[in-house]
């Protein structure tokens, strides 16, 4: 394991959502090791590595009997943090070796995710102020798995100067080039980063997305990362709709990740728009469309971004790239 995965195992990483461990044993990846999770008899999750105590076979391949984990080689069983519960070939009354337990990994759910921290949490899940606001209904989507490096993933979630030709199929078409001058700020208690107001082509889609309006609106915007790999960017519409965007990565293995985005918005997301198409079926079907064009763009780069003063050429635009690195950077090197 690289220094800077052992230094990542101290963070929260988004690896499923609470959906997917609705019934079954999940199995997960994460910074090189092979997780399993489950629901245990309380409704907590549980999670561990994907590996028995007793001859190392995978967990994600046993069973559930009631919220416990049947091991598939020998039936070991195992229940609330990973205590092992029953040895069936051992006779009855003789104490369960201290060993035999798992080590049992820290989970929270939030925002409809599971979020895994494999060490001790040296800082808090970021928070998004809007999943405690009434007034904005919360989207999930499932994970995806990207052939691309988490570092890479975080500088294209806060770059917009790829908008116009990155995003030609959906948005992107006709935008503005020139990128605005560039202020980097503290947006709220946890996201870092910058806002700025550009005027959109607001047609198809994008009519739907912004709440109607002209064929030309105001769009502000602002968008902040969160360490390690988390950026949310909020879309404020001259109509009066706002969509927050919220978007992690995990990295899985060096050049490999699982990606996820979450949305809120402060509209009627049951609305029809058409015959059985509601505003959530058409913006959740262009934010997915724009996500495969980036998904499509960053698998043809290969490896880590290059963390080192003036491997890149770097320009106005990635002003936020730039102190993303420079902070994890630092955080890595911890």
């Amino acid at each position: 394991m690289s220094n800077s995965y052992q230094i990542l195992q101290n963070y929260w990483h988004a690896v499923a959502t609470s959906k997917s461990l609705e019934s079954d044993i999940l199995s997960v990846k994460l910074l090189e090791k092979d997780y399993v999770l489950w629901r245990t008899p309380d409704g907590s999750i549980g999670a561990s590595l994907d590996i028995c105590s007793h001859r190392q076979a995978p967990l994600s391949k046993g069973h559930l009997e009631e919220g416990c984990l049947r091991c598939p080689y020998h039936g070991w069983l195992f229940g609330d943090e990973g205590q092992c519960l029953e040895i069936p070939s051992a006779q009855k009354n003789l104490p369960i070796p201290p060993k035999a337990h798992l080590e049992f990994i820290q989970t929270q759910e939030r925002y409809g995710l599971i979020w895994m921290c494999p060490g001790d949490p040296h800082s808090p899940i970021p928070e998004v102020v809007a999943e405690n606001d009434d007034s904005f209904t919360r989207i999930n989507t499932e994970m995806q798995i990207w052939n691309v490096d988490s570092t890479r993933m975080i500088d294209n979630m806060l770059d917009i100067s790829h908008f116009p030709y990155t995003h030609r199929g959906t948005f992107g078409i006709e935008q503005e080039t020139v990128v605005p001058k560039i202020n980097l700020e503290q947006l709220d208690e946890t996201f870092f980063g910058y806002g700025y107001e550009v005027k959109i082509n607001n047609v198809g889609a994008t009519k739907v997305m912004s709440g109607g309006g002209d064929d030309v609106l105001k769009l502000f915007m602002s968008t902040g990362f969160a360490l390690p790999f988390s950026v949310l960017s909020t879309m404020s519409y001259e109509t009066g709709v706002e969509q927050k965007l919220f978007m992690t990565a995990a990295p899985i293995q060096e050049g490999k990740s699982v990606y996820t985005f979450v949305l809120w918005r402060n509209d009627d997301l049951n609305a029809l728009v058409a015959p059985n198409r509601t505003i959530a079926d058409e913006v959740l079907e262009l934010e997915l469309a724009v996500v495969l064009e980036d998904q499509m763009m960053l698998e043809k780069l290969k490896g880590r971004l290059p963390l080192e003063h003036g491997a890149l050429v770097d320009v106005q635009a990635d002003k936020p790239s730039l102190e993303w690195r420079r902070r994890y950077k630092e955080l890595i090197s911890s």
